[in-house]
C-alpha cells in the first residue's frame, strides 16, 4: 500500500484553505441574512472564524511556510496610481 504521510506544512496549508472557505461560506450566509439577528449570529461566527483563520496564518508565517516579502515601493506606487485613475470622477 502506498500511503502519503503528511508534514505540519501541508496539514497548516490545508487547515489554512479550510478556514478561507469557511469564512467565505459564512460572509454569504450573513450577506443572505433575512432577518438582523440572524445577521447578527452570523458575524459573530464570521469574527471568530477570522480569528481562527488569523491564528494559523500567523503559525504558518513564523515558520516561514507562508513568507509576504516586502512591497515594492514602486508597486506600491503604481497599484495607488492604478486605483485612482478607476475611480469616477465626482
Amino acid at each position: 500500500m502506498n500511503e502519503k504521510i503528511f508534514g505540519e506544512k501541508e496539514i497548516l496549508t490545508d487547515l489554512l484553505c479550510t478556514q478561507k472557505h469557511i469564512t467565505s461560506s459564512y460572509n454569504t450566509a450573513l450577506l443572505e441574512s433575512a432577518t438582523p439577528e440572524v445577521a447578527s449570529s452570523f458575524h459573530g461566527i464570521l469574527e471568530e472564524e477570522h480569528g481562527i483563520q488569523e491564528q494559523i496564518f500567523n503559525i504558518m508565517h513564523s515558520k516561514g511556510y507562508y513568507p509576504t516579502p516586502k512591497a515594492e515601493e514602486k508597486k506600491i506606487t503604481e497599484a495607488k496610481q492604478t486605483y485612482r485613475e478607476s475611480q469616477p470622477s465626482l
